[in-house]
């Protein structure tokens, strides 16, 4: 009987560590993938600005030019606004606004163009200045598209939305939408009367956070535990019976 508690004991550790060690080395796996996640997204950023025309028009062309900054040119669309709602800046509640921006050859590219506060008596109410006018210049980096939260509700339409799917709104407003999104940023250069920027909307987007030291400090955790586990095991399993009861006392 002693035999076979000693072995589920063993089997007990060995299982314990080896989960703990091989959640460790996930952690650190993780770490890894977001380390040239932000290596990749900095080389693309310090590429020289994608000219307007070599801008994707099809999905597979899509990949190589993500995070890549690009200068734009064209009209917006602001009836085809949508306002993302629950999305924060700086920890408060609000919008992302996404307009279409039609470009000369009549595509058009879906812009998150800045950010607007929510009211908190009114979740309906969006206080935002309409886009400018006219011919415009829109300096942004181009996205997959505008990121996703969890929506408990199926596929939602007008105004105001949780979501927003590229090719969806396409479908839902016949432009011609390239299979991307840009996100706006400032960009004094193009601050001219020719070409207005100033919308009253903010635009210090949230940095890509890889979270590498977060993912260092769990591997370390998990990593001790598993060598608190073998160390149990060793001190209660064979040196204390070694030493008999005297080297218990």
């Amino acid at each position: 009987m002693l035999k076979l508690r000693n072995a589920v004991v063993l089997l007990a550790a060995i299982a314990a560590a080896a989960l703990t060690a091989r959640l460790g080395v996930w952690q650190l796996d993780r770490a890894a993938q977001k380390t040239a996640l932000q290596q990749a997204l900095e080389q693309q950023r310090a590429l020289p600005p994608l000219p307007q025309a070599e801008l994707a028009r099809e999905p597979a062309e899509v990949p190589a030019q993500l995070h890549r900054v690009v200068r734009l040119q064209g009209h917006w669309l602001p009836k085809r606004t949508v306002y993302l709602e629950n999305r924060q800046m700086k920890g408060q509640p609000g919008f992302y606004a996404v307009t279409p921006l039609q470009l000369g050859d009549g595509s058009a590219v879906l812009v998150q163009r800045g950010w607007v506060p929510r009211d908190l008596l009114d979740r309906t109410r969006v206080v935002a200045s309409p886009p400018p006018e006219g011919v415009v210049q829109v300096f942004g980096r181009i996205a997959p598209g505008p990121a996703r939260l969890y929506e408990f509700e199926g596929a939602a339409s007008g105004a105001i939305r949780q979501n927003l799917e590229v090719a969806s709104y396409a479908r839902e407003t016949g432009l011609a939408l390239r299979p991307l999104a840009v996100v706006q940023e400032n960009d004094d250069a193009a601050a001219s009367p020719a070409f207005p920027v100033a919308d009253g909307l903010l635009r210090q987007w949230p940095q890509p956070a890889t979270g590498v030291e977060k993912h260092h400090g769990y591997a370390f955790q998990w990593f001790a535990l598993c060598a608190l586990i073998i160390g149990l095991y060793v001190w209660f399993q064979l040196i204390c019976p070694a030493r008999g009861p005297s080297g218990r006392a």
